[in-house]
């Protein structure tokens, strides 16, 4: 057993090194265990039965319904970030906003956290805000660390607020363990789904926004000369209501009926991911004609396309539209006849959307990106699956298992020490490998010792969130970084990313305290 023990902690150590020292996640992960398990093969203390079911394994997660909403998300957020959506919110936000002391930090906070429930990535978010609001910031006075830091916490709303890909694959994960867990006498054997987690993240993720806005107001109160009120601009000609509706209010539409469909239990994430897809599409073909002055059907039908799919949203809720019953009612069918005419409308304004794309010269660079991202996770996934294999095969999970119980301070001390080991592996790894390789491991004993999944979840989320902030190594201080102008020191990045890092620490000490903030919504859609 003491072999077994040393190869599962040599593979871990070997791959964390592996990964510092560059080589790429997916390849490192699923090399690393092959590796150990043919050593552990030749010295008989590892049955091999564990790889010649890897292909099933694999398999079975290709298959799996919830994965495929992954691409869906990614494909929507691309798309959004491709048109320029992103960049309409945050002018229009400004100068909303603007005039008002710290008008600009809520600004960014306000469509951080659009963005976040429309694109969910962080990357381009944190990306765009720097390249739009940060010089702006800085031009009108800001303090240098406020105006880094506001944006970089914000930029990293999109991994708690709905839809996000960390709540995908955080339901998978815990979905799994779970059941794990049920096969040793605890827990139950339910499935966590998807949107149990979107509900969970809700209120979480609004008191995070909230926390920030309070930041900034108090910044502007006690230290009005960090964050002053934007100056009038004579370039600048007044907002119209059509530039805020189509800049502000359809963007706001996409975003309900993305997570009302799935909250309200009209839609599964998987199928509101399409309708997400689609109507990203439909937004950023909307933008792309206004912009390029292509002929006013093409605008006119893709916002048909919009109130198109906002009808079959609600009529969905008001209607049984299922074909598959013996009788079918008079209204009924009237309905599903009606539904069934606007599906049209829908598909015809997608094609337009996609032509405005491809005339914009968008749709092969937004669908090439989103390949790419997709790619990246689900090879990660198959990497990771092989890594907790092997691990699994040496005894690992038994060997987390007992030493998480063996926890000073009982299941609270265990939760403290996976909370740190998270954190900290947050400053190396990306979100993807942890939720991949070490939430399968730590989880299921977690939830043997009596913790709520959900609520779990939702606290591995912002605790994943917070690594993002966390200097030297936070991924959104890298984005920022990059896209920041030469005279922002990075030392003032880094200061600034601080007291939002002691907001998110508070929030989440809230969710631990307070677990009704993670498991009132998931309870209530149930019901």
């Amino acid at each position: 057993m003491e072999i077994e023990i040393l190869l599962a902690l040599g593979m871990f150590l070997a791959a964390i090194a592996a990964l510092l020292a560059g080589y790429p996640v997916a390849f490192t992960l699923g090399g690393t265990a092959l590796i150990f398990a043919l050593i552990g093969i030749s010295l008989g203390v590892f049955p091999d039965a564990f790889l010649k079911g890897f292909p099933a394994r694999i398999q079975g997660s290709m298959e799996n319904q919830v994965l495929i909403a992954v691409p869906l998300f990614v494909i929507m957020g691309v798309v959004l970030e491709r048109s320029r959506v992103a960049e309409d919110l945050l002018h229009i936000a400004s100068r909303l906003l603007g005039g008002l002391r710290g008008g600009l930090g809520y600004a960014v906070v306000i469509v951080g956290a659009l963005l976040a429930a429309s694109t969910g990535i962080v990357g381009a978010t944190v990306i765009t805000m720097t390249l739009i609001a940060l010089p702006t910031m800085l031009r009108q006075g800001y303090d240098p660390k406020l105006a880094a830091g506001t944006i970089a916490a914000s930029g990293t709303l999109g991994q708690i607020i709905p839809p996000s890909i960390v709540l995908i694959l955080l339901a998978d994960a815990i979905s799994n363990a779970n059941q794990s867990a049920s096969l040793s006498g605890a827990g139950s054997p339910s499935v966590v789904s998807v949107g149990d987690l979107f509900a969970g993240a809700i209120l979480p993720g609004l008191l995070l926004v909230a926390i920030y806005l309070t930041y900034v107001a108090t910044m502007a109160w006690l230290r009005p000369a960090t964050c002053p009120a934007r100056l009038p601009d004579d370039s600048d000609a007044p907002l119209t209501t059509r530039e805020v509706a189509f800049g502000l209010g359809a963007p706001l539409l996409l975003i309900a009926v993305v997570l009302g469909s799935i909250l309200g239990g009209v839609a599964s994430p998987t199928e509101a991911a399409a309708v997400g897809a689609g109507g990203a599409v439909l937004l950023a073909g909307l933008r792309l004609s206004r912009e390029a002055h292509m002929p006013d059907w093409l605008a006119m039908l893709l916002i048909t396309g919009l109130v198109a799919l906002l009808i079959l949203f609600v009529q969905s809720n008001l209607m049984d539209l299922r074909l598959s019953r013996e009788e079918i009612g008079a209204g009924d069918m009237a309905g599903i006849l009606v539904a069934a005419l606007l599906s049209l409308v829908f598909l015809a304004s997608l094609a337009g959307g996609y032509y405005a794309l491809s005339r914009a010269g968008q749709l092969g660079a937004a669908l090439k990106s989103a390949s790419h991202i997709t790619s990246m996770v689900f090879l990660i996934l198959i990497g990771a699956s092989l890594f907790a294999l092997v691990f699994r095969g040496f005894g690992g999970d038994d060997m987390v298992t007992d030493m998480l119980h063996a926890m000073p301070g009982g299941k609270w001390g265990a939760l403290a020490v996976t909370m740190l080991v998270m954190f900290v592996l947050g400053f190396f790894l990306d979100f993807i490998e942890i939720v991949f390789v070490v939430v399968p491991l730590v989880a299921p004993p977690l939830i043997l010792l009596g913790f709520d999944p959900i609520w779990l979840a939702i606290l591995m989320a912002l605790n994943l969130q917070t690594s993002f902030l966390t200097p030297p190594f936070g991924f959104a201080l890298f984005y920022l970084r990059g896209a920041a102008p030469d005279e922002l020191a990075t030392m003032d990045i880094w200061r600034g990313a601080i007291p939002f890092i002691g907001l998110q620490i508070a929030i989440i000490a809230c969710v631990a305290a307070m677990p009704w903030l993670a498991t009132w919504l998931p309870v209530l859609a149930a019901n």
